[in-house]
């Protein structure tokens, strides 16, 4: 992989190290390749955290993959069945890859949370040094933002 993508996914983890959420991380980490400002993919990407709004559902990390995906391949029409269906094959093939390396998508299969995760829990954790201990998501996130690295790598 080039030099520039490694940079990329130690950018990556740095943004989620610095307190950013899963999705945050790693779409700023490549948004400036598609003209979009560090300002705005923070924005676009907030609400995917804790697995799209604290919900634990989709990994935020790999929500982010997707939006990249979107980013770089994505149809501008709207009846582009032909590019609806190329953006959605990379997004599978991006995503069986990081069930692969990762064993799920959900957010909560990632964390051990067993059960539904109740509504109304939308506070964010504190980002203290237990924290990161304690959860995967570092690491979640530097697999998505190599996965993604290496797609653009292959390209």
């Amino acid at each position: 992989m080039k030099k520039e993508y490694e940079e990329r996914v130690a950018k990556a983890v740095d943004y989620f190290m610095q307190g950013y959420g899963c999705c945050q991380s790693v779409v700023c980490a490549f948004s400036d390749l598609y003209g979009l400002d560090l300002t705005m993919s923070k924005r676009i990407a907030a609400g995917f955290g804790g697995g799209v709004g604290r919900m634990r559902m989709m990994c935020g990390a790999v929500s982010g993959i997707v939006m990249l995906v979107g980013l770089d391949c994505g149809q501008t029409e709207g009846n582009d069945r032909e590019g609806k269906s190329a953006c959605y094959k990379v997004v599978q093939q991006l995503l069986s890859r990081s069930i692969e390396d990762n064993g799920s998508l959900i957010c909560a299969e990632l964390l051990g949370i067993k059960g539904p995760v109740p509504l109304g829990n939308y506070v964010a954790s504190e980002r203290t040094k237990e924290y990161y201990k304690l959860r995967p998501c570092a690491a979640k996130v530097e697999s998505a933002a190599r996965i993604f690295a290496e797609y653009l790598s292959e390209k």
